[in-house]
């Protein structure tokens, strides 16, 4: 008996300080700033990939697993996931998106996230190839001026 409470104290000293401590969020900004000072634009240098084909699918994946959620399945952001949130998404596909055509920017941005609400992805956990395929995916194929349509 007097073996099993020496095995238990541990768990319930563990518990009763879980108990006074309060969990502390992050601060956005401050995971912002630390993800832009992580980021390097050359670990996108060496990726390659078979065919634009394959690099559009694996960018289709990863906008699938990560981005559609707010984004939505063509980056117009119109999502009931962002509206419950209420997360002030924008759309991706508008003409004249500040980011257009500026594949530097959207990696950045990707990696790094904001503030506001977007996760710091490049920390979180995808990786460079990962980034590099859905910003192609992004720019490439979800662009209303690749695809023909204006919004």
């Amino acid at each position: 008996m007097r073996r099993m409470l020496l095995a238990a104290l541990p768990l319930v000293l563990f518990a009763a300080a879980c108990k006074e401590h309060e969990f502390e969020p992050p601060d956005r900004g401050a995971q912002v700033e630390e993800a832009s000072a992580r980021f390097d634009l050359a670990s996108f240098d060496s990726i390659t990939w078979a065919s634009d084909t394959v690099r559009a699918l694996q960018g289709n994946v990863v906008w699938a697993s990560y981005c559609r959620n707010c984004h939505g399945s063509v980056g117009r952001s119109d999502t009931d996931y962002a509206a419950s949130r209420g997360l002030d998404v924008p759309s991706l596909v508008e003409p004249g998106w500040r980011f257009e055509g500026r594949r530097d920017s959207v990696l950045h941005r990707i990696f790094t996230g904001h503030a506001s609400g977007m996760p710091t992805w490049g920390v979180a956990g995808i990786t460079p190839r990962e980034m590099d395929a859905v910003s192609y995916y992004l720019l490439e194929i979800l662009r209303p001026e690749e695809i023909g349509e204006a919004g």
